[in-house]
């Protein structure tokens, strides 16, 4: 039968949307993952979802064990992983609470591991291969779910992971944008980087709760902002997630 991973990101630490849920600690050649693996059912489908940042939201960007959530996702049986992330919008046309349903990343971070392999055995070099980072089939069906849902949201998109757990300064926020990043976060990369490598399908929902810091006719982002948006909209997520799954064969 058919398992799907979800990793809930900021504002989705801990959904409650799963039947029969109950928790199973792991350990993998990584390290535990970011926190307890919550098993259940959505749908009828077996699902099993990770809180990217703790439940608490207690670990930086930066300090997610990267290598392990996505290892203990796979150990764990999961054939497709659905991300979900907060997002800054680099485009006037991308507004908050508008979902993303990402196609290509840019990796801005400079500190994390970004593969399982930390040497090669001889002459069994491994190479993964990026061109299109994101599942074809799950990103159609995220899309089509928010079609039938009547969710407002954008088809493709292009996210710059950076490194945080600061914000960007408005030079590298207009950077961004000139490079066509059309948000921004602090989690794909390496995540989806990962998966890739797993061998395991990726695809992720980024909700736009604020336009970062280059449009000078508002203030700066802040936390609590995109808490705020992130928390008001959750149930559009929530929702997608659910419409998503059910469509899975």
């Amino acid at each position: 039968m058919t398992k799907i991973g979800i990793i809930g990101g900021s504002g989705l630490d801990n959904p409650d949307i799963l039947k029969d849920a109950h928790d199973v600690e792991v350990e993998t050649a990584f390290g535990a993952p970011s926190s307890p693996l919550m098993c259940g059912t959505i749908e009828g489908k077996d699902v099993i979802i990770l809180a990217r940042h703790g439940r608490e939201h207690t670990v930086p960007p930066t300090f997610v064990n990267y290598r392990a959530n996505i290892l203990a996702l796979k150990d764990a049986g999961c054939d497709m992983i659905i991300a979900t992330t907060a997002c800054g919008s680099l485009r006037q046309e991308i507004d908050r609470g508008h979902l993303v349903i990402l196609d290509q990343f840019i990796d801005f971070t400079r500190r994390r591991p970004v593969s399982f392999y930390e040497e090669f055995e001889p002459h069994g070099a491994v190479h993964t291969g990026m061109a299109d980072p994101f599942d074809e089939k799950l990103r159609g069906l995220l899309n089509e779910g928010c079609k039938k849902l009547d969710i407002t949201h954008h088809q493709a998109g292009t996210v710059v992971t950076i490194e945080g757990s600061r914000f960007s300064t408005r030079a590298e926020s207009n950077m961004f944008r000139m490079w066509g990043a059309d948000v921004i976060n602090m989690s794909v990369a390496p995540e989806c980087i990962l998966a890739n490598e797993a061998g395991i399908p990726y695809a992720a929902v980024a909700m736009s709760t604020d336009y970062d810091c280059w449009k000078t006719d508002e203030a700066p982002v802040t936390w609590d902002e995109i808490l705020e948006v992130f928390k008001g909209n959750v149930e559009k997520v929530v929702s997608l997630l659910t419409e998503a799954i059910k469509n899975i064969d």
